[in-house]
């Protein structure tokens, strides 16, 4: 898949373009899945991936799932829920399958250098 933004190729599955953050649209060639799977990002992680798994689940930004968790944790009440929420999540979570590598076209054959 092409994001329509930077032009850039990114996998099918994403809801948001690695390289500009641009929200794609599901393309229409798919069929739509019969329904999701929260599981620790393999692409999107930082720590653990589980901020990344439950934004690509609610397909938001996971910047937007990162704060709120920042925000959780530095109140005074929730912080030690917070952090054994996040790791409870680590260790239950199942981790995503890595994205099939995109493969490059063949580079043309170089012709060998003429001597004279």
């Amino acid at each position: 898949m092409t994001c329509p933004h930077c032009q850039r190729d990114i996998a099918d599955y994403s809801n948001f373009c690695y390289f500009c953050g641009a929200r794609q649209h599901a393309s229409t060639a798919q069929p739509p899945r019969a329904s999701k799977r929260l599981m620790r990002s393999s692409v999107d992680c930082k720590i653990g991936g589980v901020c990344g798994g439950i934004a690509e689940y609610l397909e938001v930004d996971s910047t937007i799932v990162r704060l709120i968790w920042v925000l959780l944790v530095l109140m005074p009440v929730p912080l030690v829920p917070a952090f054994v929420g996040y790791f409870v999540a680590w260790l239950i979570l199942p981790k995503a399958p890595l994205p099939t590598p995109y493969a490059a076209p063949p580079a043309p054959a170089s012709t060998p250098a003429q001597t004279a």
